[in-house]
């Protein structure tokens, strides 16, 4: 056994180790913890963003947004020599995938006095690479901080003198002094034409559009405008310079037009008879209108052709065998046939083709179905010019022996 002593003096060391040791040891989980929480532990990717200003509430460990999700922070910010801040950001490697290389960025903020935070807004054509490290981006948009708009709004007032403010105001409030009614009733009407004009916003923005390309055509076609306003001009010095007989043709214009009135006057009746005998001819021209129109277009090609060696008109003429025969009663015509008139091809009818016929209730069809028309192959003629010949008759649609 060890002497009292000794074991009081083990006992004295033991309890002060044992209370460093677990002041050491949460000392070490803390320092774990903080650097698990900035991130310490987490490989990130080196990606620079360039804007004209950070701003006061950009810091280093800013969030960094894809789609309202963080992906990354800001791990510094450094001014350059140009003007430009120069913010550091540093990207999860697994995120690094999902963002297209020409991502827009936006330094935004939640709130006027809120802090800021980096924002990745993909495009709307995004591009097949993806975001690689080291790569720099040009920051689109920076949110204004209320520091800024003071600032501006310090160097805006320094400028200003005080006394003509003082005026200024003065003369504003002694001009509404008195005219509250008809000012709210201004911007009352002032609403209602807003309210009226909003439904026509779409209009009124493809009118904007529609702007832009006739402006474009007006400039287009600016030179030859010039032009007619300077023969305009050219003509109007015509009428200076020959204003007597200007005059001298107008008081012949005036006598010309008094004795037609006493022409036409005179004739009032017999033009008016006129008139009405050509109403019947007017509206059969008028229901024949496709048809003549079809004949005069087809004799544009006779008037564009060269003249021939013999005045006159060629014309090919020939023998063709007769149409079908008239039978009672299957073409007998109806009466009050309806169809008007058609113009189905006009002339000159293409080669290899041939002009369609009309079928109409008004005789026979020499093209209806299971009509043979007039056979010159006929069995009797044969026979009466070779005397009989076996086999079937040639013009039937038997081969070989019957049986």
């Amino acid at each position: 056994m060890l002497p009292a002593g000794h074991r009081g003096s083990r006992h004295t060391y033991t309890r002060p180790l044992a209370g460093l040791v677990t002041v050491l040891v949460i000392c070490v989980i803390v320092a774990l913890a903080l650097t698990q929480f900035r991130g310490g532990f987490t490989q990130t990717v080196p990606v620079t963003v360039l804007a004209g200003r950070a701003g006061l509430m950009m810091t280093p460990g800013a969030k960094v947004k894809l789609h309202g999700a963080q992906i990354g922070s800001v791990a510094s910010i450094d001014d350059r020599p140009d003007g430009q801040a120069a913010i550091h950001l540093a990207i999860e490697p697994a995120r690094l995938r999902l963002i297209p290389a020409n991502v827009l960025v936006n330094i935004v903020a939640t709130t006027a006095f809120g802090a800021k935070f980096v924002q990745l807004i993909p495009p709307e054509e995004p591009s097949v690479q993806a975001l690689r490290a080291g790569q720099v981006l040009d920051a689109g948009h920076v949110t204004v901080e209320v520091n800024t708009v003071f600032q501006q709004l310090v160097s805006v007032l320094t400028k200003i003198d005080p006394a003509k403010l003082n005026e200024t105001l003065g003369a504003f409030a002694a001009a509404l002094n008195g005219r509250g009614g008809q000012l709210g009733q201004t911007f009352s009407d002032a609403n209602a034409f807003l309210a009226k004009l909003e439904p026509s916003l779409p209009k009124l923005s493809h009118d904007l559009d529609a702007t832009a390309r006739v402006s474009d055509a007006y400039a287009d076609a600016a030179p030859d405008l010039i032009s007619v306003i300077d023969h305009t001009t050219r003509i109007s010095q015509t009428f200076v310079e020959e204003q007597q007989h200007f005059d001298s043709l107008l008081i012949n214009v005036i006598g010309l037009a008094e004795i037609g009135n006493d022409v036409v006057g005179g004739n009032r009746q017999a033009l008016t008879d006129v008139m009405q005998l050509l109403v019947p001819t007017t509206d059969l021209t008028n229901k024949y209108n496709s048809a003549l129109t079809c004949g005069l277009r087809g004799m544009f090609p006779l008037a564009k052709q060269p003249p021939t060696p013999v005045p006159g008109l060629e014309v090919l003429a020939g023998l063709s065998l007769g149409a079908e025969r008239y039978r009672y009663p299957s073409n007998l015509p109806k009466v009050a046939a309806k169809g008007g008139p058609q113009c189905d091809n006009e002339l000159p009818v293409p080669f290899n083709t041939f002009p369609p016929f009309d079928v109409a209730d008004v005789g026979a069809n020499p093209w209806r179905y299971g009509n043979p028309g007039n056979l010159l192959n006929s069995d009797a003629l044969k026979q009466f010019l070779y005397g009989p010949i076996d086999g079937p008759p040639r013009n039937t649609a038997q081969i070989g022996q019957p049986g």
